[in-house]
């Protein structure tokens, strides 16, 4: 008799159960180095609106745009702002090459790196130069408001001229920045350094000044004593501000050359009616500056601060190989402009476009795309709607673009071969909503006349020619601040 507790003949196998899936582990999300800002789109009106009236200004005045690289030799800085400065002992980004073991540094300043070009491109040989940069420069401090390891200066170089007349014309170009960018009140402080041999007997008369008060100095002050004691005079401390109060003054031990050069500096901004206070405590930690220097001091975020700074740097060229060439020049804080520009609300920010095409018709990319390129043929601005979305959301997106018009492109207008217009900003003879129906021939003539302004004197010209000729840049008035883009609003 069989068993009922046969087993099949053929059993099935079991299976193994499956491994329990790995938790998704979510990648590391890295943000910019503290103190090195991103400059977002929001932004870039201001940016923009800068930096044109920096172009034009300087090219009012004659002076060229150099650009050199943000990595020099580190000995550079060491040899032209001196060994004894905070910037290159304490705030300097150096490394070591690994490739051939060459000492780098990430600029922190750029009238170094522009004598250093003029030299090794020989670049006065023939006359003498006036040069303008804008760019990045790098310091190793601790961030805070109005002071960032990556931070951008515009700077003016002019190699080359001995008298005080281009002293005074860097402080004069400096005025009709401000006046340009509307910053308000900026005041000019100014102060002669004289020549080495002068400042060796004020350094002298320092040193034996602080050293009989030595027991009112700081550990700052201490360091500084014998190694650069002008520093001491621009001394933070509160407690230290009386002693540098009574100190032996540079004014005292000026030559008859060093006063006159002074003299005729003040002369010629007197002559043209600017104003200006004599600092005998503006000095400078850079070991080239000699006669003249300057600062620009004005409000920022509440506090008074030095918004630009500049002065006369004869030694400069041949401390780092060059012949003898005398150079005088400014940097301003690009930043803290910025800061001023933005308390003063002089920039407003323009829209992104004149023209949005939407469109949903089958096919209809093509000719939007078609559309879009016959418009900014004749000037215009135009971002032509990419990617899924019905009207509404492109509409929407359409308006939130700052458009004064908007192109659809739908199924009757594909099969008609015309576009609908819609006015999302009023103009001078359509009220913003209206909407009508234009051949596609006829699209850039109707959009171009309501967008150029109706009393704009054209000379018998056509509206799509008077959008696509450009303005001569040295026509340009160079105290106008120039709108954040073109813009035919």
């Amino acid at each position: 008799m069989a068993s009922d507790n046969s087993k099949p003949a053929n059993p099935v196998p079991e299976q193994p159960s499956a491994a329990p899936a790995e938790p998704k582990v979510r990648a590391e999300k890295l943000q910019a180095v503290r103190g090195m800002n991103d400059i977002l789109p929001a932004d870039e009106p201001l940016w923009e609106a800068l930096e044109d009236s920096v172009a034009g200004i300087m090219r009012a005045y004659g002076y060229q745009r150099i650009r050199t690289p943000i990595v020099e030799p580190t000995k550079l800085f060491v040899r032209g702002i001196g060994a004894v400065t905070d910037i290159v002992e304490k705030e300097m980004y150096s490394f070591t090459d690994s490739l051939n073991g060459e000492q780098l540094t990430l600029r922190p300043e750029n009238t170094a790196g522009v004598v250093r070009a003029a030299i090794e491109h020989n670049l006065t040989y023939d006359a003498p130069r006036r040069l303008w940069y804008t760019g990045p420069m790098f310091r190793h401090e601790r961030p805070q408001k109005g002071r960032y390891r990556q931070f951008h200066q515009v700077g003016a170089e002019a190699l080359g001229f001995a008298g005080p007349d281009v002293d005074a014309e860097l402080i004069m170009l400096c005025q009709r920045l401000w006046d340009a960018l509307d910053l308000g009140p900026v005041r000019l402080e100014i102060n002669c350094l004289g020549d080495a041999q002068e400042r060796a007997a004020h350094r002298s008369a320092l040193i034996a000044y602080f050293e009989a008060h030595q027991d009112q100095l700081d550990e700052d002050a201490k360091r500084r004593l014998h190694s650069n004691p002008l520093r001491i005079l621009d001394t933070k401390n509160p407690a230290m501000q009386a002693l540098v109060n009574a100190a032996p003054t540079l004014s005292q031990f000026l030559g008859q050359a060093s006063s006159a050069h002074f003299s005729g500096v003040q002369e010629l901004l007197k002559a043209q009616n600017m104003p200006f206070r004599i600092n005998p405590r503006l000095v400078r930690g850079l070991d080239y500056y000699n006669l003249t220097v300057f600062e620009w001091i004005a409000p920022v975020g509440g506090s008074e601060l030095t918004i630009c700074g500049g002065g006369r740097y004869d030694p400069l060229t041949e401390m780092l190989g060059g012949k003898p060439t005398p150079g005088c020049g400014f940097a301003l804080g690009v930043e803290r402009v910025l800061e001023m520009m933005r308390q003063a609300e002089s920039v407003v920010a323009a829209p992104l476009c004149d023209v949005y095409v939407v469109h949903q018709a089958a096919g209809s990319s093509v000719l939007a795309l078609q559309v879009g390129e016959r418009l900014r043929d004749a000037g215009l601005d135009v971002i032509v709607h990419a990617g899924q979305g019905g009207f509404k959301s492109q509409f929407k997106r359409a308006d939130a673009s700052g458009a004064a018009v908007a192109v659809i492109l739908g199924e009757e207008e594909v099969a008609r071969n015309i576009v609908s217009l819609k006015w999302l900003r009023e103009t001078a003879s359509i009220e913003a909503g209206e909407q009508e129906q234009v051949g596609l021939d006829e699209m850039v003539d109707v959009i171009v006349d309501q967008l150029v302004d109706e009393g704009d004197d054209l000379d018998g010209g056509s509206m799509i020619e008077a959008l696509t000729l450009d303005t001569d840049p040295d026509e340009a008035d160079p105290q106008a601040v120039p709108p954040a883009r073109k813009s035919l609003h």
